[in-house]
């Protein structure tokens, strides 16, 4: 998340406790540029303007020769000068901390940091400690903000920030496969260094964090991050280094879009039958988010498109309105005559014979009103129904091997009511009303 630039904050250097009796104060800004970290080690002992070399030895020279003998030795002085940690023994004519900087041609920055000011009267045997004020980007609570510090290394820096918040690091920048703090790692030692799930022990951490990372041979990816806090291990804070590896990638989920289902009336059908003119299929939805994982664990997810990606394909159904033929007349009636005739004769005496001869006929006549009421037992005079078990088809329920053996094709339920009727009577001419056992009996034709 974009950082906030936050305002410079000093540290208190045990190098100054001396200096300090003499009612030192921080120096004044002299510019607002932002100082460069150098590359490796992180930002290594002070900023560096000095433009000259100590020329003390020379301008004493140079006032010996004009006859000023008394006057230099009273005005020759012996100083330290502490440049971000560097100190140096300075021969001086100064009398103040701020000629002796200009004597060096240091150029102070904004926010850096001198000790006494440079206003201050010096004594010989003083110490002029200058701290360079750096910019660092700081993660509090989770909170990416920019801050200045005049700390001489990470672990300092981080002391002087533990009063923001309970999570305070140091977030390395990152340049091509660098990492760079702005300032040092450790000027003494040892660190850290967590990644890849091990923890390795680093001795010597002043040779800064780009090497100590490399001397462990850790490549980092492009979007890994580098931080550098304190971790409280058996009662002592350790500084350590944390690389966490960053993977970005996307994700895409598809999803089944269903689809709707049309009926359409056509009179090319019979009422109650229908079909399927085009068949239906599921269409799909492809969502796509950007998943930035940290160590292998989600951390983000982000909405890149989301859209259907195949349209579904209507079902349509026929769905018929033609009303079905009334059935065919009944045949005609069919007569069946069956006769007989026996004789008998008796010679008895002077009797005379006789003969006698008995007939008898039956018939039996098969109407139209017989098979509507065989189709009305059978099937409810339903021509399109089909048992429960779906064996059984039409008005006289045939199966479909019986209905083949008549010269059906199909299913007889989708035949019309007259084909039914001519096939159950083929049936019955060829095989008697027993193929109706229950329903000619309860008829009366058994």
């Amino acid at each position: 998340m974009p950082g906030t630039t936050d305002v410079w904050t000093p540290v208190t250097f045990p190098s100054l406790r001396r200096a300090s009796t003499r009612g030192t104060q921080p120096g004044t800004p002299t510019d607002t540029t932002s100082p460069d970290a150098p590359d490796a080690p992180d930002a290594g002992p002070a900023r560096s303007r000095a433009r000259r070399p100590l020329l003390i030895g020379g301008l004493a020279a140079a006032l010996a020769l004009t006859g000023g003998t008394v006057a230099v030795a009273g005005a020759h002085k012996t100083v330290t000068l502490d440049i971000d940690g560097a100190t140096t023994t300075v021969s001086t004519f100064a009398g103040s901390v701020g000629g002796v900087l200009d004597a060096h041609d240091l150029q102070l920055g904004p926010r850096d940091l001198v000790a006494p000011a440079p206003g201050t009267a010096l004594a010989s045997g003083d110490e002029i400690v200058v701290r360079t004020a750096r910019q660092v980007v700081a993660l509090v609570d989770g909170e990416e903000t920019h801050v200045w510090v005049t700390a001489l290394d990470a672990e300092e820096a981080l002391g002087t920030l533990m009063a923001r918040g309970d999570d305070v690091r140091l977030v390395a920048s990152r340049s091509a496969e660098r990492a760079d703090l702005g300032i040092r790692l450790d000027t003494e030692g040892p660190v850290d260094v967590v990644v890849d799930g091990d923890t390795h022990e680093v001795a010597d951490a002043s040779v800064g964090l780009q090497r100590v990372l490399e001397g462990l041979g850790v490549e980092l990816g492009p979007l890994d991050r580098v931080q550098v806090h304190q971790v409280e291990a058996e009662g002592a804070a350790r500084l350590t280094v944390t690389v966490q590896r960053v993977v970005a990638e996307e994700q895409s989920t598809v999803a089944e879009v269903p689809f709707e289902k049309v009926v359409e009336d056509t009179d090319e059908l019979y009422r109650g039958q229908s079909e399927t003119a085009v068949a239906g299929e599921a269409g799909e939805r492809t969502t796509v988010h950007r998943v930035v994982l940290v160590d292998g664990v989600e951390e983000s997810r982000v909405l890149l498109s989301d859209g259907v990606t195949r349209e579904p394909v209507t079902e349509v159904v026929r769905r018929g309105t033609k009303e079905r033929p009334a059935p065919p007349p009944p045949p005609a009636p069919r007569t069946t005559t069956s006769s007989g005739s026996s004789s008998s004769s008796s010679s008895s005496g002077s009797s005379s014979s006789s003969s006698s001869s008995s007939s008898g006929s039956s018939s039996s006549t098969v109407s139209g009103d017989v098979w509507a009421a065989l189709a009305q037992c059978e099937s409810g005079g339903n021509p399109t129904i089909v048992s429960s078990n779906g064996l059984y088809y039409g008005l006289y329920q045939f199966s479909l091997s019986t209905w083949q053996s008549v010269g059906g094709t199909g299913l007889p339920s989708e035949a019309s009511p007259a084909e039914q009727t001519q096939r159950a009577q083929i049936l019955q001419a060829r095989s008697g009303w027993g193929q109706w056992p229950a329903c000619a009996s309860k008829l009366g034709l058994l």
